[in-house]
């Protein structure tokens, strides 16, 4: 996205918000928690300290928030000292994230997506990665969390083809957004396939909502009502249709089905779930006008004999409804909607009725269709004559209900896979704010008092003091147990360097020279790239601006590529082996802003690439070409200096065509 197109799309969210705000009182009327909590949807709130430096995971509302569940609780018994912020924009939504994970979390509402908020939100929490539920794509929080390293990942992804033809036609805004997201797990080889088409990383996982996690009390609570309202899913009695997420156009179907089911029988009981509930009171109207008594659950109503319709007019308990089926309908499907979730029926093992209008989960339906386990339906008529034969046959209801749960096992594992995936990106790390001095550390690997650590004196009082180099800046090399550390402050170049030497001007915390740095470095050892290990990072505030310090091991044993063309020629193979690891790294999308021969090092098995100040993540082929321009320049410069000092620089222009030539066998 060029930054012209980020500040028009920041501009009409700017605009818009005022609207949306209004549109949250006007819910209120219903919901009154939609007036709660106003502060957070601008990012105003106070975070507590303790939820920095960790993940972030957002799932937009309940069904979201359902299926992030496993893979939540996943990443908490992986990385328990890890903080986990949990978000998401709807008070059912948050409810649920509340009676899921109680005070374990941080929860509170994801911000509206204007730069002003979004900055104040990452600002605060600092988190080390940003997992996106399916496709809340936010333009500006993809944007920032990128700019601040922040590891950004959509998992659960899904793509129609509908929504891929939109998504391209807004290619010059979406492509680049997508490349900021370091991997898009889908949940099925269709949608991969089109997220690729528009340059995303993309990759099949499967879907989250095939590891689902059932209520521990649901089958209790539908085990109560099923006694009190005498229903057949339990007992045996009333024969129940639930027909679940239903739109604008499909009630009115289903209503005339149910007409003819209970003209054969007249005990049948219909739940109707609609999807939306600015709709409930318009439902209520279809349902008496269609003739049948009904009993509205927002107003306590008690199913009794005479009732024919239960109208679900409550969020958050279509498990529940589903766990009293005998049947079930899958809404959104009788009209041109695309159909919603399958999942949550077939994992309580219900039977599943489905219109044909489908495509927002085709590959879920082709899976059904192919196991024998989905009856269609086209209208009213056929959806009764469906209904009817299903009531009539127990042992043809029990067949289709356990072919799909049967494929719902089949297919779990998306949480162990995705949660896999991310581990690497994950370590516990330590943020820490004294006074005016801000610090990022990685707990496992620092055992000394951390406000001492970036004290030359404490090391010298520890006798710890292993060398330093004295070039244009002092870093200080010491020893910590069985490891030795370099210790780097900070210093401008160029001529604002004589005038400002160590101060820059203010910035975001994450975005500060050594916090970016510690980041990338702790990103690419993820990707188990070869680099430093990133150990600690400082940031000290100062009046208008900042000063800043980082820690990294040293590599032992190794020596730049410099120092070494010096003394000896690289062998072919040497040459080689370099120009695929230059590949490795352009393939996992870091940019190395200043890549000369002076950060190249090499030891006796390997080459590593340092002083990563100031660099970033790009894919493009442009900047992947200037970082091998840049290279071959200092090559080239290093060579003329020796010439004409008369000194011995062992390099020639046949050992960079190895090079490329590796770098290019390697793309």
């Amino acid at each position: 996205m060029s930054r012209i197109a980020l500040s028009l799309y920041s501009l009409i969210i700017y605009l818009a918000r005022p609207l949306a705000m209004l549109g949250m009182v006007w819910r209120s009327k219903a919901d009154p928690a939609y007036r709660q909590r106003f502060s957070e949807r601008l990012a105003w709130q106070q975070i507590p300290i303790a939820a920095r430096g960790g993940v972030v995971v957002h799932a937009v509302s309940m069904g979201e928030v359902v299926a992030a569940i496993p893979l939540i609780k996943k990443l908490m018994a992986q990385n328990p000292k890890l903080p986990i912020t949990v978000t998401c924009t709807t008070p059912t939504g948050s409810e649920r994230i509340k009676a899921a994970f109680g005070d374990s979390v941080y929860h509170c509402y994801l911000p509206f997506d204007t730069p002003g908020a979004v900055k104040r939100f990452l600002n605060k929490l600092q988190p080390q990665m940003l997992v996106l539920l399916e496709t809340e794509l936010w333009p500006n929080l993809i944007w920032q969390a990128h700019a601040r390293q922040i590891v950004v990942q959509l998992v659960n992804a899904r793509l129609s083809a509908k929504s891929a033809k939109g998504y391209q036609s807004f290619a010059f805004i979406v492509q680049p957004m997508l490349a900021r997201i370091r991997a898009v797990y889908c949940q099925d080889a269709a949608s991969t396939e089109r997220f690729l088409a528009l340059g995303a990383q993309a990759q099949t996982a499967g879907n989250l909502k095939f590891d689902m996690q059932i209520a521990p009390n649901l089958q209790e609570r539908a085990v109560v009502l099923a006694e009190q309202w005498q229903l057949g899913a339990i007992n045996g009695a009333r024969p129940v249709l639930v027909a679940g997420s239903t739109h604008a156009g499909e009630d009115e179907q289903v209503l005339a089905a149910f007409q003819q089911i209970t003209a054969q029988v007249p005990t049948a009981l219909l739940i109707l779930v609609p999807r939306h509930p600015d709709r409930f009171e318009q439902v209520s109207q279809l349902i008496s006008e269609a003739g049948f008594s009904q009993a509205r659950r927002s107003q306590d109503g008690q199913v009794t004999a005479d009732t024919q319709v239960l109208l679900g007019d409550t969020m958050g308990e279509l498990m529940l409804w589903y766990q009293l089926a005998d049947l079930i309908f899958i809404g959104g499907s009788l009209i041109t909607r695309g159909g919603h979730n399958p999942l949550e029926a077939m994992c309580l093992a219900k039977p599943v009725i489905s219109g044909r209008h489908i495509f927002n989960f085709a590959e879920v339906y082709a899976n059904l269709q192919q196991a024998s386990a989905v009856v269609w339906v086209d209208d009213a008529a056929s959806l009764a004559e469906v209904v009817l034969d299903l009531f009539a046959n127990p042992s043809k209801r029990q067949q289709l209900a356990n072919a799909g749960f049967a494929l719902y096992q089949q297919h779990g594992g998306a949480t162990a896979r995705l949660s896999t995936a991310m581990q690497p990106w994950l370590s516990p790390l330590s943020c820490q704010t004294v006074d005016q001095c801000e610090l990022w550390l990685q707990p496992e690997l620092v055992t000394v008092n951390p406000n001492r650590l970036f004290d030359i004196t404490y090391w010298q009082e520890q006798q710890a003091v292993t060398g330093q180099s004295t070039g244009r800046n002092t870093v200080w090399f010491v020893r910590q147990e069985q490891q030795e550390w370099v210790m780097r402050h900070y210093y401008r170049g160029g001529l604002i360097g004589k005038l400002l030497t160590d101060w820059f001007w203010p910035e975001a915390i994450a975005q500060s020279r050594a916090m970016a740095e510690f980041t990338m470095l702790r990103q690419m050892s993820a990707l188990d790239l070869p680099v430093p290990t990133a150990i600690a990072a400082r940031m000290v505030k100062h009046s208008f601006g900042y000063s800043a310090d980082i820690m990294i091991a040293r590599i032992a044993g190794s020596r730049d590529l410099f120092a070494h063309l010096q003394q000896q020629p690289l062998r072919a193979e040497q040459w080689q082996a370099l120009g695929k690891l230059i590949a490795r790294f352009h393939r996992a999308g870091v940019y190395h802003s200043d890549l000369n021969c002076h950060n190249i090092l090499l030891d006796d098995k390997q080459f590593w690439l340092i002083d990563f100040d100031k660099c970033g993540w790009s894919v493009a082929p442009k900047a992947q070409q200037e970082m091998l321009d840049r290279l071959l320049r200092s090559l080239h410069k290093e060579q003329q200096k020796a010439t004409l000092q008369g000194q011995s620089f062992y390099f020639s222009p046949t050992d960079f065509d190895i090079l490329l030539a590796a770098y290019a066998a390697s793309e």
